[in-house]
């Protein structure tokens, strides 16, 4: 029980570092949290509706539509019809968004190597199948 403990408070303490630091990175660039995720999860997975979005950042489409609209306004992202099904509408990233998801990417990316640098390349590994077991139970 002590080790589940303490791999909880590990926990808890890496994600209050991770956030502090994407806080920092984030209000350099001006924009809020939620809108960096939301260029993350377009960045990643492409064009997709706005419940598909919604779903993938744990908001509701009401709250979602608040941001989309702000960030069409930025230059960030665009809405257009979805090409077989005419009741739904994408929402993707455009060429300035793109710009910032590469950007934002290529920092999780330096600080990645920075924090895992100690790590031998089977450690990474292991990481890496423990992140994505534990992902899964989301």
């Amino acid at each position: 029980m002590k080790d589940i403990e303490q791999l909880n408070h590990t926990i808890i303490e890496f994600y209050e570092k991770l956030s502090s630091w994407e806080q920092s990175v984030v209000r350099d660039k001006g924009f809020s949290l939620p809108q960096v995720h939301i260029v993350e999860i377009l960045g990643a997975h492409g064009a997709m509706r706005m419940k598909e979005l919604a779903d993938k950042i744990g908001v509701t489409t009401g709250t979602l539509t608040v941001q989309v609209d702000k960030m069409v306004n930025a230059g960030l992202i665009c809405r257009r019809p979805h090409e077989s099904d005419r009741r739904s509408i994408l929402v993707e990233l455009t060429e300035s968004g793109e710009v910032l998801y590469q950007e934002h990417d290529q920092l999780h990316l330096n600080l990645t190597q920075d924090i895992t640098a100690k790590l031998s390349d089977a450690d990474r590994l292991h990481m890496l199948k423990c992140l994505q077991i534990m992902n899964q139970e989301f």
